[in-house]
């Protein structure tokens, strides 16, 4: 083997010059009072030609042969099979540019194969990343869930603590059944925009990496429109209002789309007996015996004090139930937190003497279930309260970039996002009385990278549907008996390290006297594991 340069260096004035061009070289020339040295030419030559071209046009080629040795020519014609006068041998030689003569040639003369960047020696092992992956907790829960669904009843309800994943491995269990039964429909059921908007933006990131062919999402909620009874394969995500609205107009639809629909899949699942949303997956159900039906919550019961509610729950998913199994680990909760999924709690209690309930107030608090509209607004209304949780806030604001506070009404949300503002605080307020766009640019707004501390002041709208992985604060603000709710509100800050969150997250809960209140995310995670 020689080197092209080194063969190139044997050239005369002349030969660099056609090379080059008459034109290049005469434009150049028009820059140097004392003419172009031959080295300035190779280096022009270098800069401009390839030694690929040259290689492969039969006349510069055979030129390029005249500057080797004799010796150099014969081992060139000896590499090739060549015989005869290694000259003459070597300029009769026919060979198409990237052919195996073509790059033998050009490997004689130190040339990488075209176009083929020089390799480096690859590693023994080598670790390839997937854009849409799961933890191993996550994928045995996964392959539990799909063994129970493709087995009568076909019902399970997946419980993952909030933060955990459910919606990506649900995703996982969505695209696998979709590969599997081509041509039909997954219909995905959730109770807020918040939760369609999600479910619909995560089947497009997860479908991109695990999907095998083109596929469309159907999006049914808000103003949205369909034809529900002339769709084909695909993703739809309905919204529970919405498919009663049109059960209500013409129940027969439901069973329309059911005829196409393989799977089920309803979102905060322990919603599911209430008559309005049973009607609706009875009604897409209606037509096919045992339609597999998949259940997500992080709180697989309706309420903490009335039992006959949580049997009839776990009756409805016929006592399926796959959770996060940890060996080692009695609560999964734990597991989660030490190995940085889930931030670490730390629950502190904002004590207020709230003024006495009437005997009126108590009888209403005891047979609600949950705080009465019209105690919250009693607290609410309460100015010291009031000042006592802005002072609070003010106080985290210096420890915490993101804050998500969950006021008492409507109008105490907005009440304290005045005040802070007033005192000069980054914060958004968001109810739902708030515009849809507007709501989405305080949400993006939120999760924004900025350094500054920002806080976001909500009622009855972030529990669900919202993620905003950097929130190391909550302020529970919002007295309630539903330990559902309490979780949710709770879940909202307390992504770990390894999901994109915190190593610790800090939950400030304000305690009313004489009403309840709940400190314990292990609690929230194990109260109804009786009733499965």
């Amino acid at each position: 083997m020689i080197i092209f340069k080194d063969v190139i260096s044997r050239a005369d004035t002349a030969w660099l010059q056609e090379q080059i061009g008459t034109m290049a070289v005469r434009v150049m020339q028009a820059f140097e009072e004392k003419g172009i040295s031959s080295q300035g030419l190779r280096t022009v030559f270098f800069g401009l030609v390839s030694p690929y071209d040259l290689m492969a046009d039969p006349s510069k080629r055979n030129s390029l042969f005249d500057f080797l040795r004799k010796d150099e020519a014969a081992d060139l014609c000896q590499i090739l099979g060549l015989f005869g006068e290694p000259f003459h041998a070597l300029k009769s030689l026919q060979m198409n540019r990237g052919s195996d003569k073509f790059e033998t040639c050009c490997a004689y003369f130190g040339l990488q194969p075209e176009g083929r960047p020089i390799k480096e020696e690859s590693a023994e092992v080598q670790v390839i990343n997937a854009n849409y992956s799961l933890f191993s907790h996550q994928q045995i829960a996964v392959d539990s869930v799909n063994l129970l669904l493709n087995k009568n009843p076909k019902r399970v309800i997946l419980h993952m603590p909030t933060g955990a994943g459910k919606t990506r491995m649900a995703m996982h269990i969505v695209c696998q059944h979709l590969i599997k039964n081509p041509n039909t429909i997954i219909v995905w059921l959730a109770s807020s925009e918040e939760l369609c908007d999600q479910a619909s933006d995560e089947f497009i990131k997860a479908w991109t990496s695990l999907g095998n062919r083109n596929i469309k999402v159907y999006r049914y909620w808000g103003n949205r429109e369909l034809n529900t009874s002339a769709l084909d394969e695909g993703f739809f995500v309905g919204g529970f209002s919405k498919l009663y609205s049109l059960a209500k107009r013409n129940i027969t639809k439901l069973a329309t789309l059911g005829d196409r629909t393989s799977l089920i899949v309803v979102d905060e699942a322990h919603k599911v007996i209430a008559p309005t949303y049973e009607m609706i997956i009875e009604g897409i159900s209606a037509r096919k015996f045992l339609m597999p039906l998949l259940g997500l919550t992080a709180t697989p019961g309706r309420t903490w004090n009335e039992p006959d509610a949580d049997v009839q729950l776990a009756e409805f998913f016929k006592k399926q139930k796959v959770t996060l199994q940890v060996s080692g680990y009695q609560d999964p909760v734990d597991y989660l937190v030490k190995s940085g999924y889930l931030a670490e709690p730390k629950f502190r209690r904002l004590k207020y003497v709230s003024g006495k309930l009437s005997a009126h107030e108590l009888k209403i608090l005891a047979d609600d279930l949950d705080v009465p509209a019209s105690i919250l607004n009693k607290l609410a209304g309460d100015e010291r309260r009031s000042v006592l949780i802005i002072r609070e806030l003010e106080s985290m604001i210096e420890r915490h970039q993101r804050i998500i506070v969950f006021a008492t009404t409507v109008g105490h949300a907005e009440m304290l996002t005045a005040v802070l503002s007033m005192r000069g605080h980054n914060v958004k307020c968001i109810t739902g009385a708030t515009p849809h766009a507007q709501r989405a640019d305080s949400i993006q707004w939120f999760k924004s990278m900025n350094d500054k501390p920002r806080v976001i002041v909500n009622f009855g709208v972030l529990t669900t549907g919202f993620d905003a992985p950097k929130t190391s604060a909550a302020l529970i603000a919002r007295p309630t008996k539903s330990l559902v709710l309490y979780s949710q509100m709770v879940g909202r800050a307390i992504r770990g390290v390894n999901a994109g969150g915190n190593d610790v997250a800090e939950i400030v809960t304000v305690v009313d006297t004489a009403l309840p209140g709940f400190g314990d995310l292990n609690l929230a995670f194990t109260n109804w594991e009786d009733i499965w």
